[in-house]
């Protein structure tokens, strides 16, 4: 048995277009996830999240590399895999014209759990997921957090050892995602669970044990939220100035300014050194007659990695198509 709960080594996936060409969702992409970790895949829109996971379940075929979940090949055997996950994918799946309890039942059978572990294991689900008192209402009535909620306890009725969840609460309120996020958390404390997640929501791949930041169809940076936080170059300060255009302007070609990103109606700097910097900006942004708030301090978070690794990703790759068009035209 794989010392790894999931595993992906030089994993690819190409997409056959008309004419023979072909489009790379996924790029040699390699990852290892540890039983009883908390693995979270973060990247844009469109960068290869959904189809990384997809491939490792079975429910795509790869077209080179390696794939496994608890040691079982993601094509050949995808029949042992299934018996022992448990999976969310983006689109609500659950009948709407079932009940809450009639749900739990059907996924129940699905997953051939007798009718004395049901017995015992709904209850407890819906305990668990704060949906005891819920068990008659119509699943297409429920909340989309309470939807969630109850996609959580069916994935986990037959007793699964990992549980796959892409992008589990988009389009949920902030308490609700709270909620789901410390139900995972519970469920990984109590059970050893390990959890693979896809989530385009920074202050979820914070509560993450391991993050892998893919961009492009390509694994760009992975480690623990502090470590990804630390590649980050510079230090950071924040504030807000009258005019957040012209400011962004104004200070993004000074000398140690690294880089600028915008919050709100805030803006961060990245700078080289903040003792040296904090009164150059002040004075600058003075004489270009822009007002402010105090430049304090702020520790990085993971949005600001995020926006910042992937920048840096996409800087490589036009520099190197660049180069590559130099070479063409030589040639």
């Amino acid at each position: 048995m794989s010392e790894w709960a999931i595993a992906a080594d030089g994993l690819v996936k190409e997409y056959k277009m008309r004419r023979g060409a072909a489009v790379t969702a996924v790029r040699n992409v390699s990852l290892h996830v540890a039983p009883g970790e908390t693995y979270g895949l973060i990247g844009p829109d469109g960068a290869g999240k959904s189809t990384t996971m997809r491939v490792i379940l079975g429910l795509l075929t790869r077209t080179a590399g390696t794939s496994s979940i608890l040691g079982f090949d993601s094509m050949d055997d995808t029949y042992e895999i299934r018996e022992r996950i448990g999976y969310i994918a983006q689109q609500n799946v659950l009948p709407a014209d079932l009940t809450v309890m009639e749900n739990m039942q059907f996924f129940a059978s699905i997953h051939s759990v007798s009718a004395a572990d049901q017995k015992q294991r709904i209850p407890e689900l819906l305990g668990f997921a704060g949906l005891g008192n819920f068990t008659n209402r119509l699943s297409g009535r429920l909340s989309g957090g309470m939807k969630k909620k109850l996609a959580l306890a069916c994935s986990l009725i037959h007793e699964p050892r990992v549980v796959l969840l892409d992008e589990p609460t988009l389009g949920v309120d902030p308490v609700s995602r709270r909620e789901f996020w410390n139900l995972l958390g519970d469920l990984r404390a109590e059970k050893g669970l390990t959890i693979f997640v896809c989530t385009p929501y920074m202050d979820e791949a914070e509560r993450c044990t391991q993050i892998g930041l893919i961009s492009g169809g390509e694994l760009i940076a992975t480690g623990t939220p502090g470590q990804l936080k630390a590649l980050v170059p510079g230090q950071l300060l924040e504030f807000t100035p009258t005019d957040l255009a012209a400011a962004q302007q104004h200070v993004a070609g000074l000398n140690g300014v690294l880089e600028v990103q915008t919050y709100g109606e805030k803006l961060h700097v990245f700078v080289d050194d903040m003792a040296q910097r904090t009164g150059q900006l002040e004075a600058a942004l003075s004489s270009a007659g822009i007002g402010h708030d105090e430049l304090h301090p702020i520790e990085v978070r993971m949005e600001e990695a995020f926006i910042n690794l992937v920048q840096r990703q996409n800087e490589f790759l036009t520099a190197a198509e660049k180069s590559t068009t130099l070479s063409e035209g030589a040639a």
